[in-house]
């Protein structure tokens, strides 16, 4: 753990007794990376977390809430969107020794887990995860964004009503004469 980072915050001033709490509120510089392709959180942005440290038994129980700003495009219409993002963060932090005991039932799931570094916690996974899976995989402009007209690209919302494109298939042209053939026989 890089005890550097600003996500990594220390837990010294928790006492180790189950039910003792500390309750804190960060504003941290979101790294790179949090988001999907459509829809992301810009590098720098203000992440505020408004967090409970707990202890319990095999470790230190994070929960609070996670707020911040995303940014992107609609997935239909390619329109800029900004989202905003609150979502809940509820996450047992294993202490080192939870976890060795875990690894000896289940060594694949005890690699997987949250582990404090001595008096450190680091936030970075907790809220990076929580802000990934609030966001949506294909995000919209508004519910029923129709998205774009697949011959000439523009917005349907952009178009009028009666907006189509002629279709000229080539291989149709012996019968499109004959129709126009037989139109002008029925006008005579």
């Amino acid at each position: 753990m890089m005890k550097r980072s600003e996500f990594v915050v220390s837990i010294a001033d928790l006492p180790r007794q189950e039910g003792a709490q500390r309750h804190y509120t960060f504003t941290f510089a979101a790294p790179d990376g949090i988001g999907v392709d459509l829809l992301k959180v810009a590098s720098g942005a203000a992440i505020e977390v408004d967090i409970t440290f707990e202890s319990v038994s095999e470790g230190v129980f994070v929960h609070g809430v996670v707020h911040t700003q995303a940014m992107g495009e609609c997935a239909r219409c390619l329109r800029p969107i900004d989202r905003e993002v609150t979502e809940q963060i509820a996450e047992l932090v294993y202490y080192p020794q939870s976890v060795a005991a875990l690894a000896d039932v289940d060594e694949e799931e005890a690699d997987e887990l949250p582990v404090t570094d001595g008096d450190f916690i680091d936030l970075e996974p907790l809220i990076r995860d929580a802000v990934v899976l609030a966001l949506p995989l294909q995000p919209l402009c508004k519910p029923d964004c129709r998205g774009l007209c697949p011959e000439c690209g523009e917005r349907w919302e952009d178009l009028p009503a009666d907006h189509h494109h002629e279709h000229f298939d080539p291989r149709m042209s012996a019968l499109d004469e004959l129709a126009a053939q037989l139109a002008a026989e029925a006008a005579e």
